[in-house]
């Protein structure tokens, strides 16, 4: 059974949320400690601060390449924004939790500057974030084949 995108653009933020039956400090970890995020996305490396930049690890993408990231903002456990520019483009990251009858939401935007890619940025953080979940489940990792193309067109028809 292929997964249901869950992603929307507002104007030019790629919205994607995740719940999670858990507290905010753990769902907090499960994004900022290195241990926790190479479960789901790949460890990191550095002096985690505001201003800093650190080493990441995408560690499920092809020749698990390494990049760096620079901490836009760190509020534990309540927000975390990242930016990075490579090959790709510029990704300017911004992940906050909000925690109610000991439920969290994550809520993952991605402040694009443009929606020429959408179809192709919107799949990848739909596997990446059933992935966080997938490892705090402890299910199996999704396939990315599941994602992509066939999630393409539901980005693509919001822009």
């Amino acid at each position: 059974m292929s997964p249901t995108p869950t992603g929307r653009l507002h104007g030019t933020d790629l919205v994607l949320t995740r719940t999670f039956r858990a507290p905010v400090d753990d769902v907090w970890a499960s994004i900022s400690d290195p241990e926790r995020t190479a479960r789901w996305f790949g460890p990191w490396e550095g002096d985690a601060a505001p201003g800093n930049t650190i080493k990441v690890q995408m560690s499920y993408e092809d020749g698990a390449p390494w990049m760096d990231m620079t901490i836009d903002a760190c509020e534990p456990p309540r927000r975390l924004a990242l930016s990075s520019v490579d090959e790709h483009g510029s990704w300017h990251l911004d992940l906050t939790l909000t925690e109610t009858a000991g439920v969290t939401e994550l809520r993952f935007t991605q402040h694009l500057t443009g929606t020429d890619n959408v179809g192709e940025v919107g799949p990848g953080w739909e596997y990446y974030l059933d992935a966080l979940v997938a490892s705090r489940n402890g299910l199996p990792m999704p396939d990315f084949n599941d994602y992509f193309p066939s999630m393409k067109d539901h980005f693509e028809s919001q822009r």
